[in-house]
């Protein structure tokens, strides 16, 4: 499928660290590679603390990077230096933040926060053409034009979060990065905000880098699944597939621990627990991040770096298991197809 469609970012071996101290370095992003296609969702998810939310900012580059290259529509976005490169991809790149109550400001009307980035970068030309543009964009994500004269502590949580996407929408972007747009909203107003990124992904050919914890919702709305661990890439793959077949430890005790509603399958499934707490990024274990937590680690995972290799089309995996340098060390079972999870 991706063989004949347009790359529009691609992601080269990104870093962010951050210096907390002296002597110590935090490395939220740690070298991390994927590749996202015009007019996709890509999900990315993981545990908290394991750098998603890092990669997304450094990625849109509220977060200068610390190495790598991020390329959009084959430029580099880390390269651009004038305020006339970076005004053009800051429209062309947008963000939809976690918290709709700390994203909006207080202090605007919900008119003058939508119509920022079109004043910014002058897309009309009187104030009529303002006001209507401002109620057009209310009315696409499910509000009308009365709300724009209100202030954002008089609206919902799902309200505000249709807020920050008109806003997004403003300036007309090829690309947003949806930071956990739907994990500070109740589960009932979930589905609808998440049904609303669908329908104007269809409408407007937007793109998303949709970042999550809950792998349900992220299965719903992506094409394609990029599992982070301790600020690393252990797995891309499309998203049937990754449920159907997941390869990487970490993905397979993800997936093992999504409660099943069917009383008979959940009783009956294989799962698979891993131990131990997630390790400081701080001070990251050696070779494999996630040998410390994973059931088949062999002394050759604390030495070596796994690489991201191919392990059947589109499907890349980032463990020695899968390396024919390394199996014959492993004793693996077979993965069991679906984790005993419906996939439909």
């Amino acid at each position: 499928m991706s063989e004949n469609r347009e790359k529009l970012l691609e992601i080269k071996d990104l870093k962010k660290h951050f210096k907390v101290d002296r002597n110590k370095i935090l490395k939220a992003v740690d070298g991390i590679t994927f590749d996202i296609y015009k007019g996709e969702t890509f999900g990315l998810v993981g545990e908290s603390g394991c750098g998603k939310s890092t990669a997304g900012r450094t990625i849109m580059r509220l977060y200068e990077s610390s190495g790598g290259e991020v390329h959009f529509q084959g430029e580099k976005v880390h390269a651009k230096k004038s305020k006339k490169e970076l005004k053009k991809f800051n429209r062309n790149m947008q963000m939809i933040f976690q918290d709709p109550y700390a994203s909006l400001n207080p202090r605007m009307t919900v008119k003058d926060i939508i119509a920022e980035g079109i004043d910014i970068h002058g897309l009309v030309k009187s104030n009529a053409e303002r006001a209507a543009k401002v109620n057009e964009l209310l009315e696409t994500v499910g509000l009308n034009s009365d709300h724009g004269n209100r202030y954002p502590h008089e609206f919902s949580g799902g309200q505000r979060q249709r807020i920050g996407i008109a806003r997004a929408l403003a300036v007309d972007p090829q690309f947003i990065v949806a930071d956990e747009p739907i994990s500070a909203l109740d589960v009932s107003i979930q589905a609808q905000v998440v049904n609303l990124l669908k329908k104007l992904q269809v409408e407007r050919g937007l793109t998303y880098l949709f970042i999550a914890h809950d792998l349900s919702m992220v299965k719903h709305i992506s094409d394609r699944i990029g599992v982070m661990y301790l600020g690393s890439m252990a797995e891309v793959t499309t998203s049937d597939a990754l449920f159907e077949e997941p390869l990487h430890p970490y993905t397979q005790a993800l997936l093992s621990a999504i409660p099943i509603s069917d009383p008979i399958l959940e009783r009956n499934r294989e799962r698979m627990i891993i131990k131990g707490d997630i390790p400081s990024p701080i001070d990251p274990p050696s070779g494999c991040r996630f040998r410390t937590r994973c059931p088949f680690a062999q002394d050759i995972c604390s030495e070596v770096v796994p690489k991201m290799l191919e392990e059947k089309k589109g499907h890349w995996v980032a463990c020695h298991i899968y390396n024919d340098k390394y199996s014959d060390q492993f004793d693996v079972p077979n993965v069991p197809s679906s984790m005993g999870i419906p996939i439909n």
